[in-house]
C-alpha cells in the first residue's frame, strides 16, 4: 500500500475517528460503570475473552493462512468504536451504556490487544516475503497514543465548551463513519485484484464471527439477567469492532496489507449484518396487532 496512505492517512483517520468518540464521552461515562456494574462486567468478559476465543475457534476450524488468522485475532481482540454506538442508538439500546463501554474497552485495549497479537503470532507464525511479522512495540505505542490523544482532546474539548463540543459531536460523527468508509474502501481498492479470493477465504468466517458476536452479546447479558436496552448495547458493542483500528495495527505496526484484509472484509459485512440483525431485534419487541373482539 501506498506509504502516503499508511504513514499519514491512517494515523489521520483513526485520529478523527477517536477525536469523535472522545467528544461524545464525559468523565461521568466512566464513573457510570458503578452504576451498571453487571451489564458493564458481563459485556467486557465477553469482550476480553469469550471473543478471541470464538475467533480463534473460527480461524482453526476454518484453517485460515496463518496471516489471515493473525488479522482476524487483532480484529476480535479490537474494541467498539462509534459505529457501535450509532447502531446502539438506531436500535434503541442504552447508548449512555454503548458510550461507556467504547470508553472502557479503547482504554483497556492498550493491554489486551499486545496480549492477544501476541500469542497469534506465537501461535501461527505468519510469515511475510522479507520474513517473520514482529510486533514493535515502540510502534504499538505511537498507535495508541493516536487513539487516547484524540480521545482525551475530545473528552477536554466538551468539559471546556460543552456547547461547542455538542455542536460538533453529529458533524464529527457523520466524517468519523465517512472516514472509516474511505479506510475500508481504499484498503479493498488496494487489494481488488485479489478481493474475490479474499471473500471466499475469508467471508464465511468474517460473517459468522460477526453474528456470533452480535448473537453473544445479546443473548448471555440477557440470560444473566440484564435489562434489554443494556443488551442491545452490550451486542452492538461487542459485535461492531473498531476496524480501523485493526486496519492501521495490522499496516502501520505489523507492516503487512494482508493482516488488514479481515479486518476491510469484515467491515464490509459488519454493516449490512449488524443492521439486520438490530432489526430482528427490533421486530421482535415491536408491540402486537391488536385483535378485534369477537362479537359473539
Amino acid at each position: 500500500m501506498n506509504t502516503v496512505i499508511t504513514d499519514v492517512f491512517l494515523p489521520a483517520a483513526l485520529a478523527v475517528v477517536m477525536l469523535g468518540l472522545g467528544i461524545s464521552l464525559t468523565l461521568d461515562d466512566f464513573r457510570r460503570v458503578r452504576k451498571h456494574p453487571k451489564a458493564v462486567a458481563v459485556a467486557l468478559t465477553l469482550q476480553l475473552l469469550v471473543l478471541p476465543a470464538l475467533c480463534f475457534g473460527l480461524v482453526v476450524l476454518w484453517d485460515l493462512p496463518p496471516l489471515h488468522a493473525v488479522g482476524m485475532m487483532l480484529l476480535a481482540a479490537s474494541p467498539g468504536g462509534t459505529v457501535a454506538n450509532i447502531f446502539c442508538h438506531l436500535f434503541r439500546g442504552d447508548v449512555a451504556l454503548s458510550i461507556t463501554l467504547t470508553a472502557v474497552n479503547s482504554v483497556i485495549a492498550v493491554v489486551t490487544v499486545p496480549l492477544v497479537v501476541n500469542f497469534s503470532l506465537d501461535h501461527f507464525h505468519p510469515v511475510l516475503d522479507d520474513g517473520a511479522v514482529s510486533l514493535q512495540f515502540g510502534k504499538l505505542l505511537q498507535v495508541f497514543a493516536i487513539v487516547l490523544v484524540p480521545v482525551a482532546a475530545g473528552m477536554l474539548l466538551r468539559n471546556a465548551r460543552p456547547v461547542l463540543a455538542e455542536r460538533l459531536d453529529r458533524p464529527v460523527r457523520t466524517v468519523s463513519t465517512a472516514v472509516l468508509a474511505l479506510v475500508v474502501l481504499g484498503a479493498a481498492w488496494s487489494e481488488r485484484a485479489n478481493l474475490g479470493s479474499y471473500f471466499a477465504e475469508i467471508g464465511v468466517v468474517a460473517l459468522l464471527f460477526c453474528l456470533g458476536s452480535l448473537a453473544i452479546g445479546f443473548v448471555v447479558p440477557r440470560a444473566l439477567g440484564v435489562v434489554k436496552g443494556q443488551a442491545i448495547a452490550s451486542s452492538f458493542e461487542i459485535g461492531a469492532h473498531n476496524a480501523t483500528l485493526a486496519m492501521t495495527l495490522a499496516i502501520t505496526t505489523l507492516g503487512s496489507t494482508a493482516l488488514a484484509v479481515p479486518a476491510a472484509v469484515y467491515a464490509l459485512i459488519m454493516i449490512p449484518a449488524t443492521a439486520a440483525f438490530g432489526r430482528l431485534l427490533t421486530s421482535r419487541s415491536a408491540p402486537a396487532p391488536a385483535v378485534a373482539a369477537d362479537p359473539s
